[in-house]
């Protein structure tokens, strides 16, 4: 795990160099334990190392082939190198170190780039330089657990672990308002959209190609789809073969030349983790968020897990009475980003990190096993769509339009337009902007924008294939914009390395061609994964509600963190820069105040007003 860097230019050397290592700075707490920066004619790479594998000198980067015409830059963690390497031995290679690195570095001279991302099982975020070639090659994992950033304008071409990273390089441009509303729906910017105009993120499972100042990109994986007309499989077979994966990704994850921890909440992900940490007789403690005295606090169940597991087991208590860490998330998301549960992860990555530098998690078990009850909604409203007559459909808004949006109505008008409109009606039902219009809060840079899903028009083939368009639509907007970033910011803000056994390839392969109705077995949430933790755990665990590492923003900033809205009743960046209309936050606020319950949208406004201080004060 660590932090890459990289530019390709026409200008001189010196500017190379100092651009690179102006980013490879801002990188410093991804890797602080080794700095490189190696150069071609018109290319710099530098890397900042977190020592994970093979902790000597030979694994440092970027990594040179023999002749030195071809090296690498690398963030992540290879899960199958052992194998590859022994692969690749029999093809008469040899090896000078004992980490992944190496592997990426022989494999490309021996495979190529398009044979050697196949065969990699791992989360990765990569560059090679060909210098025979004078080309360019960017790599992002699968599920694009480890970030990748670039800037190609002018024949050149920039590329950075972190957004922050790229603008410390002066790639910096202007902020997108585009990227700002998405923020105010959502409260990240996702997709490959920056905050920045000019930068991209690089797509999941995607090789960019950079030749003569051209870019292409292609993919090289996509995840496959269920079929109800394939082979068959029974649920206990399903139950038996996720089991088996589960462990074996566990395993594969354990490989480490320093101490692990994981996390655990009081569900069913991170107990299946811990409790396949505890069949492969890993030595380990487990780090819980505890929020003492608040509904949401899992501390008690967490403990009940370990105790039932016979694991060691600490708890993280996060401080009630102020907004914790405000100023350490601008510097470990450097866009502005308003995860609830970004600030448990900080704070848990922080207490963590004298234990343990390798940190295994429990993300992604729902978003491949169903584990939301909006999934559940998605898929129950196919089915009734599936069995419509389409001539139907029409009548059906109208009807659906007709019924009250507000009070316990609004469920089956939700429930009909979801069968008849499919994803536009779920992409409307999101409460992001509309809060905003309704308060007429929107300044003069948004005001004439809007966001394509937000434009999408009734379809009542979505809607016969809702479940399909809605996975795809979480995983590009919450999946890949909150969840992703969430994890990899705050580990790597304190030097972690981050990795979860759900973000495996093979079990989202497998996972992924499974029936809804086995996922949804009996009408139950992520079914199979309940169902191993009931045999093999605990029934009770494996029926307690999804909740997670939480933190209750919309409460405690109305009891709590009072004074913390304070920000928003001054004059505000927000207003001088014409993200937001002048005088418009007195009225909402009030509101909020006066109900004691602070709209995640009054937070997301919070976060980007604190953002665009920081930035303001920060040289472009």
């Amino acid at each position: 795990m660590c932090g890459i860097a990289g530019f390709v230019s026409t200008k001189g050397p010196d500017v190379i160099e100092s651009t690179v290592r102006r980013m490879m700075e801002a990188l410093a707490r991804r890797g602080p334990d080794s700095e490189g920066f190696e150069a071609w004619p018109g290319v710099g790479f530098g890397h900042r190392r977190l020592s994970i594998l093979d902790l000597s000198p030979a694994g440092h980067q970027p990594m040179l082939s023999a002749d030195r015409q071809t090296g690498v830059v690398f963030n992540g963690c290879i899960y199958n190198f052992l194998e590859l390497r022994a692969e690749l031995e029999q093809h008469g290679h040899r090896f000078r170190s004992h980490c992944d690195t190496e592997v990426l570095v022989t494999g490309y001279l021996h495979w190529g780039i398009d044979d050697l991302v196949v065969r990699l099982r791992g989360m990765f975020a990569f560059a090679i330089w060909d210098e025979g070639k004078r080309t360019l090659y960017l790599v992002r994992d699968r599920l694009g657990v480890k970030p990748l950033v670039y800037c190609a304008r002018g024949g050149e071409i920039a590329f950075a672990s972190t957004v922050g990273a790229l603008g410390a390089g002066g790639f910096r441009g202007p902020v997108d308002p585009a990227a700002v509303l998405q923020f105010l729906e959502y409260g990240n910017v996702a997709g490959d959209q920056c905050i920045f105009d000019q930068l991209s993120k690089m797509p999941p499972a995607t090789i960019l190609e950079w030749r003569d100042g051209q870019v292409c990109q292609r993919a090289y994986w996509t995840l496959p789809h269920w079929s109800e007309t394939g082979p068959s499989i029974t649920f206990d077979a399903a139950v038996e073969e996720a089991e088996s994966l589960i462990v074996e990704s566990t395993r594969l994850r354990l490989i480490s030349d320093v101490p692990i921890a994981a996390l655990l909440s009081g569900g069913v992900d991170s107990t299946l983790v811990c409790w396949a940490l505890s069949r492969l007789n890993a030595n380990l403690t487990a780090f819980t968020v505890g929020t003492p005295g608040d509904p949401s606090d899992e501390a008690g169940h967490a403990r009940q897990t370990a105790q039932k597991l016979g694991i060691p087991h600490e708890v993280v208590e996060l401080p009630a009475d102020r907004p914790e860490m405000l100023a350490e998330m601008e510097d470990a998301y450097s866009e502005p980003f308003a995860s609830q549960s970004a600030q448990a992860m900080l704070r848990v990555s922080r207490a963590v990190k004298p234990k343990a530098t390798v940190l295994l998690t429990g993300d992604g078990g729902d978003d491949v096993f169903l584990g939301y009850s909006f999934l559940h909604n998605a898929w129950l409203a196919q089915e009734t769509a599936r069995k419509l007559p389409a001539a139907l459909a029409p009548p059906l808004r109208i009807a659906a339009a007709c019924l009250p949006s507000a009070g316990p109505i609004r469920r089956l008008r939700r429930y009909i337009e979801y069968s008849t409109s499919g994803l536009a009606a779920y992409a409307h039902a999101h409460d992001g902007l509309p809060y905003f219009e309704k308060y007429g809060i929107l300044g003069e840079c948004l005001q004439s924008l809007s966001l394509p899903q937000r434009n999408l028009a009734p379809s009542f083939d979505s809607a016969r294939r809702l479940l399909s368009d809605v996975l795809t639509y979480q995983q590009r907007n919450h999946f890949l914009g909150e969840f992703m970033p969430k994890v990899d910011g705050a580990t790597m803000y304190y030097s972690i390395e981050s990795r979860s056994p759900f973000l495996d390839q093979k079990l989202w392969e497998f996972a992924s061609r499974l029936p809804p109705r086995l996922r949804f077995h009996n009408g139950v949430l992520k079914a199979v994964l309940r169902e191993i933790v009931k045999r093999r755990v605990d029934p009770a665990i494996a029926s307690r509600p999804k909740q997670g590492f939480t933190v209750p923003v919309e409460r405690w900033l109305a009891e709590r963190w009072t004074g913390a809205l304070d920000r928003l009743t001054q004059p505000t960046e927000l207003e001088r820069q014409g993200w937001v209309r002048k005088g418009s936050l007195q009225r909402p606020i009030q509101d909020a105040r006066a109900r004691q319950w602070v709209p995640a949208q009054l937070w997301f406004l919070l976060i980007l007003e604190h953002w665009l201080g920081r930035q303001s004060a920060s040289p472009s």
